[in-house]
């Protein structure tokens, strides 16, 4: 059996897993207990940072290691360091790489834009997938989170047919269209509905920020869920600087609902950059003649009543498919569609970049 003393030799080596100093070091062992007449030994850890893969990791390989001294069963905690040990480790620089691979972090340039609006069906996932397009066609690093947890739809709106991969404790997310993306759809096999509750939604929005390997980004783009829910709430709470456009139809019941949504931005400071109306009108390829489906003002009253700017005006029109290369819902760089949306995206940049 493995005594204490013992098992303090053991664990001063490892490793935390974000300092990358020991346990020694960080003073990192708080408690180790050994019951002789069961063979089990329990320890407390204190980490930098707890509830990441690397803790899961950690935890694995320190039970795997006092088994092998002679323990029959193991027990781990984990608590956070202090703050004053914290602050030890911030002042020699070791949190410093760790801040800036985190998109959380006040040290992470990435501007991120959340795509809003106040009801469902007005065409606000295509206009995230399209956004996001039209801005790495114009040569910015972006990614796209689909943060419709209940109703994703991303991966399926770019013909996306693969998973991502995970490398070391982060997972890689799949880059389409020069696009990075990750989509809860990823992670339910058979178009499964999801059924959770408040907390577990916002905990797993929590893992696309911070267990996602985004590398460099200049933009991140957040396809949020209709309304004024928990995750839209989430999101509102975790990022005090993020940008918002709302989107909506040019019907004035969507645009009254719309404005909730906008209202719910402002209320928690966050700054909107503009509205886009979709569906505006649908062309005849024949005549040329538009005819507004949903009537007109919808976006102007929107965008007047938010103090905002109209960004653009989007058709009812779908894109060009080719069954080579099948992306539902994304336009051609030269479709006319896709060539107002290459227009947004300048005006966006422009407004961001001032």
């Amino acid at each position: 059996m493995v005594t204490e003393q013992q098992a303090v030799e053991l664990l001063k080596d490892v490793k935390d897993p974000i300092l990358h100093k020991t346990l020694e070091e960080t003073n990192g062992i708080l408690e180790v207990k050994v019951k002789e007449e069961k063979s089990h030994i329990s320890v407390k850890i204190a980490l930098a940072k707890t509830g990441t893969p690397e803790q899961l990791q950690l935890q694995m390989k320190i039970v795997e290691m006092l088994k092998e001294a002679g323990a029959a069963t193991v027990g781990i905690r984990f608590a956070e360091l202090s703050e004053e040990e914290l602050e030890k480790h911030r002042a020699t620089g070791d949190l410093a790489g760790e801040d800036e691979n985190n998109l959380l972090s006040p040290n992470n340039k990435v501007k991120f834009i959340a795509i809003a609006s106040g009801k469902g069906g007005v065409g606000k996932s295509t206009v995230s997938v399209n956004l996001a397009i039209s801005l790495a066609r114009l040569g910015k690093k972006v990614g796209l989170i689909d943060a419709d947890i209940y109703g994703f739809s991303v991966p399926d709106m770019m013909g996306i047919t693969s998973r991502p991969v995970v490398n070391g404790p982060k997972i890689v997310p799949v880059e389409r269209f020069g696009v990075k993306v990750i989509s809860m759809g990823f992670f339910v096999e058979d178009n499964a509905p999801v059924i959770w509750r408040g907390p577990m939604l916002g905990k797993m929005l929590n893992n696309f920020f911070s267990e996602v390997e985004w590398g460099e980004l200049d933009y991140l783009l957040l396809d949020l869920p209709p309304g004024t829910g928990d995750v839209a709430l989430d999101v509102h709470t975790m990022l005090p600087s993020c940008k918002e456009i709302i989107v909506t139809t040019p019907h004035p019941t969507a645009a009254f609902v719309a404005a909730r949504a906008g209202a719910m931005a402002l209320r928690t400071d966050h700054e909107i950059i503009g509205v886009i109306e979709n569906m505006s009108y649908f062309e005849s390829r024949l005549t040329r003649e538009k005819e507004y489906v949903f009537g007109q003002g919808g976006g102007d009253k929107l965008s007047e009543e938010l103090r905002t700017d109209l960004l653009g005006r989007l058709p009812l029109q779908q894109p060009d498919w080719n069954e080579n290369d099948f992306a539902p819902s994304v336009y051609a760089a030269e479709h006319p569609t896709g060539q107002i949306y290459q227009e947004i995206s300048e005006e966006v940049i422009r407004i961001l970049d001032k």
